[in-house]
C-alpha cells in the first residue's frame, strides 16, 4: 500500500505510467486537469500581447495549483493512490514561467505564499506526503517526439520549442536537488516505452514493486 506521484516533462508519458501502476496496484488514479481546463489551450495559443494582458500563465498556474491541491488532499486520505503529476512539481513550472517573463515577480510571490499555505495544511493530514515519485526522464528529442505523437493541436506550434527546452533543461536538477517529499525512482524513457512494449510495461511495474519493497525493508 503506497502513494505514488508520477513526475516528468510535458509529453513524457505520465498518464500512461499512472494508469499502468494504478492497475497493477489496484489503486485510484488522480489525473492532471487537462481535458476540461479552458485556460490551457489559451496559454499555448495566445499571442505574447494577449499573454501580457490576459495573464494566462499566472491564471493557468493558479488553476493547476487548485486542482492538484484537491487531488493530493484526497489521495493522502488513502494509503494506495497514484497521482499523474502532483502539487510538488507545480512550483517548478511557476518558477520557469517567471524566469521567462511570463509570470511577474509579484504574481510569483502571491503564488508562492498560496502554495506555502497549502503545504502547511497537508501537514495536518494523517499521511503528510507520498511514498515515491516515479520520475520519467528522457532526452529533449524523445520529449518533443512524444509531444508530437499524442497530437494535442495546441501543443504543436514550433514556437513552443524554446519553452519546452527551458522546462526540460532544469527538470532533472529540480528533481535531484530540490524535491524532498519522497523517495525517487528514475525511469529512462529513451529506453522504455510502456505504451507500445508490453515487456517495458512489465519492467516498470517490477522496478516500482522492487523499490517499494526496498523502502519497506529500509524503514523497518
Amino acid at each position: 500500500m503506497a502513494i505514488l506521484v508520477i513526475g516528468g516533462m510535458i509529453g513524457a508519458g505520465k498518464t500512461s505510467v499512472a494508469e499502468l501502476l494504478g492497475g497493477s496496484l489496484g489503486s485510484e488514479v488522480f489525473y492532471e486537469n487537462v481535458d476540461d481546463n479552458e485556460i490551457l489551450p489559451l496559454f499555448y495559443t495566445a499571442s505574447e500581447e494577449e499573454q501580457r494582458v490576459k495573464r494566462y500563465p499566472f491564471l493557468l498556474q493558479l488553476e493547476f495549483l487548485n486542482s492538484r491541491f484537491k487531488s493530493i488532499k484526497e489521495a493522502l486520505h488513502n494509503k494506495n493512490n497514484v497521482l499523474d503529476r502532483s502539487i510538488y512539481e507545480d512550483w517548478y513550472f511557476a518558477k520557469v514561467n517567471m524566469n521567462l517573463g511570463r509570470i511577474s515577480e509579484t504574481e510569483f510571490s502571491i503564488y508562492q505564499k498560496l502554495l506555502d499555505n497549502m503545504m502547511e495544511e497537508l501537514q495536518e493530514l494523517p499521511k503528510k506526503s507520498p511514498d515515491l515519485m516515479v520520475y520519467l526522464k528522457g532526452s529533449f528529442e524523445t520529449i518533443i517526439y512524444r509531444i508530437g505523437l499524442r497530437g494535442r493541436d495546441f501543443e504543436q506550434d514550433q514556437g513552443l520549442l524554446d519553452y519546452y527546452r527551458a522546462l526540460w533543461e532544469g527538470y532533472d536538477d529540480w528533481v535531484t536537488k530540490h524535491y524532498d517529499a519522497s523517495d525517487v525512482l528514475i525511469i529512462n524513457i529513451d529506453e522504455i516505452d510502456v505504451v507500445n512494449n508490453p515487456e517495458d510495461a512489465y519492467t516498470v511495474v517490477t522496478m516500482v514493486n522492487d523499490k517499494l519493497a526496498e523502502m519497506e525493508i529500509s524503514n523497518k
